[in-house]
């Protein structure tokens, strides 16, 4: 058996041409055109009034802020619970506006059970991956964090890891997991120096490099041959027909 690769010549009889599109250099000129400051959305995955992951995700506002990023950060206190409520409830509509605003986000979850907690799902899962023509996830970066009761994990980032894979976030390969946090952070709910901490300087300074080198590419680079070809005009005609809707 050769081990030669096939030749394009030998042709691609399944590949709808017209909506084909070799990614090239090219599309990607123009980089930095954006201006502002970086948008970033931080959630937390716990409600209890001396939070660990709240203290993070406080942390990462502050070093994102410092390098130059305007930064929000979702309170889930009264959010219902995913289909317990419509989506035009105002804690609902509040964190899908402010999905829709983020350029890159963070998720901080304490671990539970072996997994992120139901507040930090909950958030996840109202959520949608498509309102409308509008998904208020996709293109977007993703950094995630953990805080533990116990000795290291990486259950609860894992966990969040799949869940931005499957949110079409750009999750970004630095991450942080943070155990025993009652040891970690002072009176104050401040982190305390070293190399923990480091790693947090270390994964948010990746987020916001990450942030600024595909935000304004973001939509090329999630533009899919799929769904370009579910675009089609002859698809949309075809699905017409099935349904039996007669254009006039």
């Amino acid at each position: 058996m050769s081990n030669t690769p096939p030749s394009p010549s030998d042709g691609l009889p399944n590949l709808v041409s017209p909506v084909f599109e070799a990614p090239t250099p090219d599309r990607f000129a123009g980089a930095g055109t954006r201006r502002h400051a970086p948008r970033f959305l931080i959630l937390y995955g716990s409600l209890r009034p001396r939070s660990f992951s709240r203290f993070l995700a406080y942390e990462a506002a502050r070093l994102l802020a410092h390098m130059g990023g305007e930064v929000r950060i979702y309170d889930a206190h009264g959010l219902p619970l995913p289909d317990d409520a419509a989506p035009d409830h105002p804690k609902v509509r509040e964190l899908r506006d402010l999905s829709l605003w983020s350029e890159g986000q963070v998720w901080v979850s304490p671990e539970r059970h072996g997994t992120l907690t139901g507040v930090m799902k909950s958030q996840i899962d109202w959520i949608p991956l498509a309102e409308g023509a509008v998904r208020p996830t996709q293109g977007r970066t993703l950094a995630v964090m953990q805080v533990s009761g116990g000795s290291q994990s990486f259950n609860a980032v894992n966990a969040m890891r799949v869940l931005g894979r499957w949110m079409r976030m750009i999750t970004i390969p630095n991450q942080s997991s943070v155990p025993k946090a009652y040891e970690v952070f002072d009176a104050d709910g401040r982190m305390k120096p070293g190399p923990l901490y480091d790693r947090v300087v270390d994964v948010c300074e990746e987020l916001f490099k990450f942030t600024l080198l595909t935000r304004d590419h973001a939509d090329y680079l999630v533009d899919r041959y799929s769904e370009r070809k579910e675009r089609a005009p002859e698809r949309l005609d075809a699905v017409a027909a099935d349904i039996g809707f007669v254009k006039r």
